[in-house]
C-alpha cells in the first residue's frame, strides 16, 4: 500500500480543477473579470512537442512558475499562466519524410502527450488560453505581423519603425524602398544542406552534421529581417531590465557594439574598406586578409595562385561560422598573390584569404596587425609574415601580441602619442585626405528569416516579374498545400515548389515557396496568451494594455522563466519584434519581459546531462506512478536553488515522499485498507499551543518570503519543520493546520486540497485567501536558562521572558535538579544573567 493514496486522490483533483476551470483567468470585457486586482503574468518558455515526451527537466522550471501563480492567485492577484507549444520546425518534417505521415498528425499527436503529461503533475495552467504555433488562427497573425514588418522601415532621425507609405509619399523608387524595408530580399552566405534540403541556423548546423548530415556554406538569395538598426536599442533597454547580468552580457556580446575607423584600402586598382577597432595600428598592417566568399577574390586572384585559391575557398564552404570562428584553432589560409596598398605609408601588401575571416561580418576584409592581435599574431608567425611594433606597452609587457593601450611607435606623425590620442589623429587624417571615415559598427547581423522547408509558415508574398508584394490582409492565413511528398527538391526553391497549383495564384503571380524560421511563431507567442481567441486583432487592446501595458508597473511579462540556451537568440528576435509593433502603435511598452529567470539544467544520476544516447533520461510518468505528482514537484523544488545545475537522485523523491506522508498522517490513520480521521485535530483555539502557533506563523512567513524570492528549497525546509512539531504534538488545532495546508498547497496541491477537504471545507485552498502571519506570535515568550552548580550544567529551566532577576534565582534554586547538588551544602553566591544563566556556588 502507498504511504499515501496518491494514486486515488491526484487524478481525482486534475479532473475537478478540468471540468471547473479553476485556473481560468477572464479578461477585460468578461462579466467576471475584477479589475480592481493586480495582474501578474508569468510566462513559461512553452516547449517543441517531440515525440520523445517530457522528461524530468522539464518540469522543474514549470513547477516553480506554477507555486509562484498558485501563491499570486491566494494573494489577490488576476494570475495570467498560460501554456502552449512551438510547434513548427525540422524534427518533425524529417519524421514525416522518413514514414510518410503529414507533421501536423505527428504535431497533434506530440502535442496530446505533453498536455497529458503537463495536466499528470497538476499545473495550474489556463488551457482556454492554450496557443498552437501551426494552428491556421495562430499562422493568421504571424504572417500578419511579417507584413507589418515588410511595410515598415527604420528611420535614423526617430530611430524607430515608421511605415512605407512615408517614403512613397517622398517620391522614392521602388528600388529605394525595398533598400529600406525591415523584411527584405539579399543574397547572403547561409548554411546549406543539400540532402535536408533547407538553410539551417548557426546554432543548428552541428546537431545536423552530428547526424550525418552535409552542411556548406553558400550564397543565396534570402529573405532577411533588419534587426540590426536596432542594435542600439537592444544594448541600452537591456540595463533596467531585472535580468541575469550573465544574460545581458551574451546579449551584449552578441550584438557586439565597437567603435572605430572604416579604412579605405587599395587593391589592384579596387577599393576594399575594412573596419577596425584600432586605427591608431595602421602603420603595423603588414598584410591583408579577406574572407574566401569575397566577390573580388576571384578577380584579384594570379593566374599562379588560381588552382590553391579555388581549393581553399571549396573547403572553407563546409565550414561553419563555429567552425570557422570561435573553434578555429588551427589558422589556415592562402595567399592570393595580389597586394594592396596601406593608406597611410604606401606600403605594398600581401593579400590572403583566410576561414577566420567571413563575409558575415564587418566587411568580410581585414587589416592584419600581427604585433597587436592574437590572431593575426599566429596567423603570421605560421606563414612567416612581417610583424611590426607599433604599440609599446605602459609596463615591461611583451609588445608581441600586446592589444591594450599604450603609446605609438614606428607609426610616423603618431609616434610618442597615446593610444586614446593616436586613435583622434589618425581618423582626423582619414577624414581629411578621403581615406576612411569614423564608424561604429556592430557584430550583429541581419536576421536570416527564410528556411527551405513544407512545415512552417508560408510567406504572405507573391512575385510577379521578379518583384515581390504582400498578399492582402483578408487572405491571411496563407497555409501549406496538402501534400504527400515533402521530401526536399535539392534546391533553394524548397518541397513546396513541388505544389503547382498552389504556386500559380494568377496568371502573371506565383507564391513564395520559402517557409519563415521555428523562431517567427515564438518570437510573440506571449501577446497571444493575452487574447488567445480573438479573430480581429493579433491582440486586443483592452487586454494589451492590462497585461502588458504600463499602466501596470512595470509593464510585460512580470515573470520569465526558461532554460538559457534560449538566452541570446530568442530573446533577441522577441525583443526586436516587440520594438517594431511598438513602434507601429500595436504595443504600450518597449519590451515584453521585465524579469527573467533561468533554471539550472537536472541531470541525470550519472552527473551528465540527460540524454537518449546515455540511457539517463528519468520519465516523470515513472515518478509520478511510484510516488505521485506532489512528490516530484516538490522534490524538483528542494534539490536546491533554482538557478543551480543539480543531480538527480531517486533517493530524494523517496526522502520527500516520507515528508508528505508525515502531513498525511497528521490527520490521517490507515483503518485496515482505507483511511479514516486521526482524531489529532481538535477545534481548540489555535492560540491554545503556543508552541505550535510559534512554529505556523514562523512557517507563513518563511514560505511567504521564500516563494517571493524563488527559493522554494528553503521554503520546503521551514515546512518540514512545522511538520514535525504536528507530528509530536499530542493534538493540533485544526485552523493552524490549515494555515499550513495553504502554505503547502502551491508545492503539493493534490495532496493539501485532499486533506482540507476530508477536514469538511468546501472552498478549495486554492481559491482560499493565503496566510498572513502574526509578529506578536513570533515573540518568543519564554527563554531558556541554563541553570549551573559550581560551574557545571545541572539544569536548563524555560522562565517568562520579563521574569525579574529574584524570580529566576527562586525557580532556579527550587529545581529538583539543581537540589541534588545543593541540599546539604550552604549556597554562597547566586550569579543571574537575565536571558542566558543562573551561576549557583555552593560547598
Amino acid at each position: 500500500m502507498n504511504p499515501f493514496p496518491f494514486d486515488t486522490f491526484e487524478p481525482k483533483w486534475q479532473a475537478i480543477w478540468d471540468e471547473n476551470k479553476t485556473f481560468r483567468t477572464p479578461n477585460p470585457g468578461d462579466a467576471d473579470f475584477d479589475a480592481s486586482k493586480p495582474k501578474y503574468f508569468i510566462l513559461d518558455m512553452f516547449p517543441y512537442p517531440s515525440g520523445a515526451g517530457l522528461h524530468v527537466g522539464h518540469p522543474e522550471g514549470y513547477t516553480a512558475t506554477d507555486i509562484l501563480g498558485r501563491f499570486k492567485k491566494m494573494n489577490g492577484h488576476n494570475v495570467l499562466h498560460p501554456m502552449g507549444w512551438d510547434a513548427f520546425g525540422l524534427p518533425a518534417e524529417q519524421y514525416a519524410i522518413k514514414t510518410g505521415q503529414h507533421p501536423r498528425i505527428t504535431t497533434e499527436q506530440n502535442v496530446n502527450n505533453f498536455r497529458k503529461q503537463l495536466k499528470s503533475l497538476g499545473f495550474g495552467y489556463d488551457w482556454d488560453r492554450e496557443v498552437n504555433t501551426t494552428d491556421p488562427g495562430y499562422v493568421k497573425w504571424t504572417q500578419w505581423i511579417f507584413i507589418q514588418l515588410y511595410n515598415s522601415y527604420f528611420c535614423e532621425d526617430t530611430k524607430t519603425a515608421r511605415p512605407i507609405s512615408e517614403l512613397e509619399a517622398k517620391g522614392y523608387s521602388r528600388e529605394q524602398i525595398n533598400a529600406e524595408r525591415l523584411a527584405f530580399v539579399s543574397e547572403a552566405p547561409v548554411n546549406w544542406s543539400p540532402d535536408l534540403g533547407t538553410v539551417l541556423a548557426n546554432e543548428e548546423v552541428e546537431e545536423w552534421k552530428n547526424k550525418g548530415h552535409i552542411v556548406e556554406r553558400r550564397p543565396l538569395k534570402q529573405w532577411m529581417l533588419r534587426i540590426t538598426k536596432y542594435a542600439q536599442r537592444l544594448i541600452d533597454d537591456l540595463e533596467p531590465l531585472d535580468w541575469p547580468e550573465s544574460i545581458k552580457l551574451l546579449q551584449r556580446n552578441w550584438i557586439g557594439k565597437s567603435t572605430g575607423a572604416e579604412v579605405h584600402f587599395d587593391i589592384e586598382g579596387n577599393e576594399v574598406t575594412v573596419f577596425t577597432t584600432r586605427p591608431d595600428t595602421l602603420f603595423g598592417a603588414t598584410y591583408m586578409v579577406l574572407a574566401p566568399e569575397h566577390p573580388l577574390v576571384s578577380q584579384i586572384t594570379t593566374a599562379e595562385q588560381k588552382d590553391a585559391v579555388e581549393e581553399y575557398v571549396k573547403a572553407c564552404a563546409l565550414k561553419s561560422d563555429l567552425e570557422r570562428g570561435d573553434l578555429n584553432k588551427h589558422k589556415s589560409g592562402v595567399p592570393t598573390g595580389a597586394y594592396a596598398t596601406n593608406p597611410v605609408n604606401g606600403e605594398k601588401i600581401p593579400v590572403w584569404i583566410a576561414d577566420y575571416v567571413m563575409m558575415g561580418y564587418g566587411t568580410g576584409a581585414i587589416m592584419a596587425v600581427p604585433a597587436h592581435d592574437e590572431r593575426d599574431f599566429e596567423f603570421a608567425q605560421k606563414f612567416e609574415l612581417p610583424i611590426i611594433q607599433v604599440v609599446q606597452p605602459n609596463d615591461d609587457s611583451d609588445w608581441q601580441g600586446f592589444t591594450g593601450n599604450g603609446t605609438s611607435v614606428n607609426s610616423g606623425f603618431l609616434d610618442g602619442m597615446k593610444t586614446k590620442d593616436a586613435k583622434k589623429a589618425i581618423i582626423t587624417w582619414l577624414v581629411e585626405n578621403k581615406k576612411g571615415t569614423f564608424k561604429t559598427n556592430f557584430k550583429l547581423r541581419d536576421w536570416l528569416f527564410s528556411r527551405q522547408r513544407y512545415w512552417g509558415e508560408p510567406f504572405p508574398i507573391l512575385w510577379e516579374d521578379g518583384k515581390h508584394k504582400t498578399v492582402s490582409e483578408s487572405e491571411l492565413p496563407v497555409l501549406q498545400p496538402e501534400m504527400e511528398d515533402f521530401k526536399p527538391t535539392g534546391s533553394p526553391e524548397g518541397p513546396l515548389a513541388k505544389a503547382t497549383e498552389w504556386i500559380n495564384y494568377s496568371e502573371t503571380s506565383k507564391r513564395e515557396t520559402n517557409t519563415m524560421p521555428q523562431w517567427a511563431g515564438s518570437c510573440w507567442y506571449y501577446l497571444r496568451y493575452c487574447d488567445p481567441n480573438n479573430t480581429e486583432r493579433f491582440i486586443s487592446k483592452e487586454a494589451e494594455e492590462y497585461w502588458m501595458g504600463a499602466n501596470n508597473n512595470p509593464g510585460g511579462v512580470d515573470l520569465y522563466v526558461g532554460g538559457t540556451e534560449h538566452a541570446v537568440l530568442h530573446l533577441l528576435y522577441a525583443r526586436f519584434w516587440h520594438k517594431v509593433l511598438f513602434d507601429l502603435g500595436h504595443l504600450s511598452t518597449n519590451e515584453p519581459f521585465q524579469k527573467l529567470v533561468n533554471q539550472g539544467l537536472i541531470l541525470g544520476e550519472d552527473g551528465q546531462k540527460m540524454s537518449k544516447s546515455l540511457g539517463n533520461v528519468v520519465n516523470p510518468d515513472d515518478v509520478v506512478n511510484g510516488y505521485g505528482a506532489d512528490s516530484l514537484r516538490l522534490y524538483e523544488m528542494f534539490m536546491g536553488p533554482l538557478e543551480q545545475v543539480k543531480p538527480w537522485q531517486m533517493k530524494g523523491v523517496e526522502g520527500v515522499s516520507r515528508f508528505l506522508a508525515k502531513v498525511w498522517r497528521v490527520a490521517m490513520t490507515q483503518d485496515g485498507d482505507s483511511w479514516k480521521l486521526s482524531g489529532k485535530l481538535t477545534d481548540d483555539e489555535a492560540t491554545s499551543n503556543k508552541e505550535l502557533l510559534k512554529v505556523t506563523h514562523e512557517t507563513i512567513k518563511k514560505v511567504t518570503e521564500d516563494i517571493e524570492k524563488l527559493s522554494f528549497n528553503t521554503a520546503i525546509s521551514q515546512m518540514m519543520i512545522c511538520t514535525n512539531a504536528f507530528t509530536k504534538a499530542d493534538k493540533v488545532p485544526t485552523a493552524l493546520f490549515v494555515d499550513f495546508l495553504k502554505c503547502l498547497n502551491p508545492f503539493a496541491p493534490h495532496l493539501t486540497e485532499e486533506l482540507n477537504a476530508i477536514i469538511g471545507n468546501e472552498t478549495q485552498l486554492c481559491e482560499q485567501t493565503w496566510p498572513t502571519f502574526k509578529e506578536e506570535y513570533l515573540v518568543e515568550s519564554e527563554v531558556q536558562i541554563v541553570v549551573q552548580v559550581n560551574g557545571k550544567v545541572r539544569a536548563k529551566l524555560m522562565v517568562g521572558k520579563d521574569a525579574s532577576k529574584e524570580e529566576i534565582e527562586e525557580l532556579a534554586k527550587n529545581d529538583e535538579n539543581v537540589k541534588q547538588y545543593t541540599d546539604g551544602n550552604t549556597i554562597r553566591k547566586v550569579i543571574v544573567v537575565p536571558g542566558r544563566l543562573v551561576n549557583i556556588v555552593a560547598n
